[in-house]
């Protein structure tokens, strides 16, 4: 399903994720509180097939600067456990090369709570970011600026916004084509992007991150 490394980087299985959670100040504590993950076809984001949830940590998570805006005990109450929707993620995710901006974190938290999940790969579009672009910031919602693509982000996510999960999971589903436009000068194979974007799948062999979360506004 996911796609041979000489075909065209834009008919492999690809799909954009984006986790919010409560903090790396959890540690191994850490819960996921909302996921949102964007199907690619032909390279561009599909919508219309796009899935995102709000889900119950199942214990209080206070008021915090770090956290995602609008997520507050009240909004999580009533959503499910992510327990209830393992099933919903292992037909969107496995057998697909998942895709994000720094990656490695989201997987990371992900792979901790359902190890069950198998997907291809990861895909990074912060990796490539890094080999193209130099004195500018590489965060998400600042290169979605510089590259000019907030407005196409506002219109294809109208109910989400910047730091929540589907806004950031769909700018990142923009993201990757303008890079890879910027990278070849024609059309990549899979094997071409996998080799300048890849990150390993084993949790192991990712560079951690230690460092406390910061506030997001």
């Amino acid at each position: 399903m996911s796609g041979s490394p000489s075909d065209p980087w834009t008919t492999a299985s690809l799909v954009v994720i984006d986790l919010e959670g409560t903090g790396a100040q959890d540690r191994d504590d850490e819960a996921i509180l909302e996921i949102a993950l964007v199907p690619l076809v032909a390279g561009l984001p599909d919508m219309p097939t796009s899935y995102t949830t709000l889900i119950n940590p199942g214990r209080p998570i206070g008021a915090h600067p770090w956290l995602s805006p609008g997520l507050t005990d009240a909004t999580l109450r009533h959503a499910p456990a992510l327990a209830d929707i393992e099933r919903h993620l292992a037909d969107r995710i496995n057998a697909r090369y998942l895709v994000g901006h720094n990656v490695s974190v989201d997987w990371r938290l992900l792979h901790r709570q359902l190890p069950a999940l198998r997907p291809a790969g990861l895909i990074d579009t912060l990796r490539l970011a890094k080999a193209l672009t130099t004195g500018h910031s590489r965060a998400l919602t600042a290169l979605i600026h510089q590259l000019g693509l907030t407005g196409r982000v506002n219109a294809a996510a109208p109910d989400s916004q910047p730091h929540r999960a589907l806004w950031d999971t769909t700018a990142t589903a923009l993201l990757l084509p303008e890079l890879v436009t910027r990278r070849w000068p024609t059309a990549p194979t899979l094997g071409e992007l996998l080799a300048e974007a890849a990150l390993p799948l084993s949790p192991e062999k990712q560079p951690t991150a230690t460092a406390p979360q910061p506030a997001l506004f």
